[in-house]
Order: C-alpha cells, then structure tokens, then sequence
C-alpha cells in the first residue's frame, strides 16, 4: 500500500508541475486549474490514508492489520 500512496504523491508533485508548465506556455487557465485541483484531492486522499486517528494508528495500519 506504500507503493501506492507514493505513486499518488508523485503523481500529484508531476499533475502541479505540468499544471504551471501549461499556464506558463498558453496561458489556459481553465485545464490547469482543473490540474491543480486533482492534485489536490491526491494529496487530500494520501492524508486522510497517513493521519493518526485518536487511537494512535492511521487508516493504513489498521486496513494492513485486517488483511494479515
């Protein structure tokens, strides 16, 4: 599940990236706002997955232990 949410972070840090590089090229600001909000909800969702719970342990942890 690791590889996942690493794959989804660098998706997100690369969806920012290619949002600037096309406002900077044709100044769009519809698709790349567009951009910039998918990236965001990425991150959202990797957090919501990382954060502890009041317990101490992240939705993470507790589906890996459910599935051992």
């Amino acid at each position: 599940m690791d590889l996942v949410l690493s794959i989804v972070m660098l998706a997100a840090i690369l969806l920012i990236v290619g949002a600037v590089a096309l406002w900077r090229r044709t100044g769009a600001v519809k698709q790349p706002a567009l951009m910039v909000v998918l990236a965001l909800i990425a991150i959202g969702n990797v957090l919501i997955w990382t954060i502890p719970t009041a317990d101490g342990t992240s939705p993470i942890e507790q589906a890996e232990a459910v599935g051992e």
